[in-house]
């Protein structure tokens, strides 16, 4: 097997340490914290790299938004004149300004493989190939992680379709108790009690681990577009952490609800995942799509992430507020009367790392 496994046992060292673990005795090696994740797509034009320097001016926020008319219609054509910035209330002047349709994009596919996913994991496999066989072009390059009981990196970086759609179509339903993989205490095979069938969802450590360990060195659009029901069992990363990882990152989530909710009910449980999943996705400027377990509204939910992702303008100014105190600062993007914009609720003042 080519994928590296994030065994929790090790998540509990990385929160520390950020390193990853083996999943067998067959798998490759992980790559150290330090090394530049391995990436297989072209090198960037100037024209990208024009638009990634905007995070590399001192102190400068640089901003990845859509705009949406009332009718729920992307606005394109819109200039820095049409758009006013807040930071915590106190209007900013914008630096850069780019209606950009054509950047580089840098994804995290996430693949949720619990138990409670076992009917609508073939609907998922079959969108999500469909799906990059379309969005990936060569200077984009996406990864592939399963998460349930392990969080699995099932793909590392690549441009190529073929790679992650067989990576794809590899993944399977793990409970603990089935697929070889062992009961691990606090997620579901221990001190944290299940009903029924789901053994652990780790999704909360998922986005933290891909936030901080995949998508913190890649700079430009980066996004993570996960398939789960938002149910989280068993992590030992909070939602609001899992959060904070991906603002300091710059990242933006979509999160795909997909559920067998008859399922949930014979368990004997609620379904609660909405709550959730739209917490994450909003607060780093995506959104979540509610497809239930409806294989035409799946195909449909990627439609409108790639239609999103590929109509987003970028803008950045440098904030009046100068201190980089590691303070979380509230954003604020209006783009005319009527519209909605989508952009991320915030971010941290950090220093820029050597």
């Amino acid at each position: 097997m080519n994928s590296m496994r994030f065994r929790l046992g090790a998540f509990i060292i990385a929160l520390a340490c950020l390193s990853w673990s083996t999943a067998t005795a067959t798998a490759q090696l992980a790559p150290s914290p330090d090394a530049a994740p391995v990436s297989n797509a072209p090198p960037p034009s100037d024209e990208e790299k024009a638009i990634t320097t905007l995070k590399l001016g001192v102190n400068l926020v640089d901003l990845y938004f859509t705009v949406k008319d009332k009718n729920g219609e992307l606005v394109p054509h819109l200039t820095r004149n049409d758009c006013k910035v807040e930071e915590d209330k106190v209007p900013q002047t914008l630096k850069n300004f780019v209606a950009e349709t054509n950047q580089a994009l840098t994804l995290g596919i996430m693949l949720d493989t619990s138990g409670s996913q076992q009917r609508v994991l073939p609907l998922e496999q079959e969108a999500g190939s469909q799906f990059l066989q379309r969005v990936l072009r060569s200077k984009d390059e996406a990864f592939l992680i399963s998460f349930d009981v392990d969080v699995d990196l099932l793909q590392d970086y690549t441009n190529s379709a073929h790679l992650l759609s067989k990576a794809l179509n590899k993944a399977q339903i793990n409970t603990a108790g089935g697929n070889g993989a062992a009961g691990i205490p606090g997620a579901g095979g221990g001190t944290v009690p299940t009903i029924g069938d789901p053994k652990g969802t780790l999704f909360y450590d998922a986005i933290k681990l891909a936030a901080e360990q995949k998508l913190n060195q890649e700079s430009g659009r980066k996004a993570m577009i996960i398939l789960t029901d938002g149910d989280d069992q068993g992590s030992r990363t909070k939602i609001a952490d899992a959060i904070s990882a991906a603002q300091k990152n710059n990242v933006i989530i979509y999160v795909i609800l997909i559920a067998d909710v008859a399922s949930y009910w014979n368990y004997g449980m609620g379904y609660y995942g909405y709550s959730a999943a739209k917490r994450v996705a909003e607060e780093t400027g995506g959104r979540v799509i509610n497809v239930g377990n409806n294989g035409k509204k799946l195909q449909d939910a990627f439609q409108q992430i790639e239609d999103e992702l590929r109509t987003q303008y970028v803008a950045s100014y440098t904030p009046t507020n100068t201190k980089l105190d590691s303070s979380f600062r509230r954003i604020a993007v209006q783009c005319g009367e009527g519209t909605k914009v989508q952009v991320r609720k915030g971010y941290y003042a950090m220093a820029q790392q050597d």
